[in-house]
């Protein structure tokens, strides 16, 4: 391991600590709802540790989790069918709407399985995907730009 190599996982691993903490903090420690779901984990893989990636642009950040998470509560409310078909279904759309509209964010395509399997109701695409979103971007824009001085957003 290089000093290089330390050094940008040690603030990654900070600065995913800080963010996924604001969340959590925000989630269980004031009335204002839900800011914590589990793809947030993976996307900051991909925002602290590697911003250069067109799936850590903010536009594939948020839109990613948006579309699939749209797909994921329209599945759950509109289309009766069981859920070992409704989970894959719902994968499968989110992911090609995804790609289709070029706002591909890997960690995005759990959430319609988040969402089914919980069962939650048309305000989680408020809170926690709209709000939670705009918060890991606003600390991924934080550290990438005004901290480590990166191209970020390219």
């Amino acid at each position: 391991m290089n000093k290089e190599n330390f050094i940008k996982s040690s603030i990654a691993g900070i600065f995913s600590f800080i963010t996924i903490g604001i969340l959590t903090l925000l989630t269980y420690k004031t009335e204002l709802g839900i800011f914590l779901i589990a793809s947030f984990g993976s996307t900051m893989v991909l925002l602290y540790g590697y911003p250069e990636s067109p799936f850590a642009q903010p536009k594939n950040v948020f839109f990613g989790h948006l579309i699939t998470s749209v797909i994921g509560v329209i599945c759950l409310y509109i289309i009766p069918l069981p859920d070992y078909v409704l989970i894959p279904l719902a994968v499968g759309l989110g992911v090609g709407l995804m790609i289709l509209f070029n706002v591909t964010h890997p960690p995005a395509g759990g959430n319609p399985i988040i969402i089914i399997i919980g069962g939650v109701s048309i305000n989680y695409l408020f809170s926690p995907i709209i709000t939670g979103s705009i918060i890991v971007l606003a600390f991924g824009v934080v550290l990438n730009r005004f901290i480590l001085k990166k191209n970020y957003p390219k």
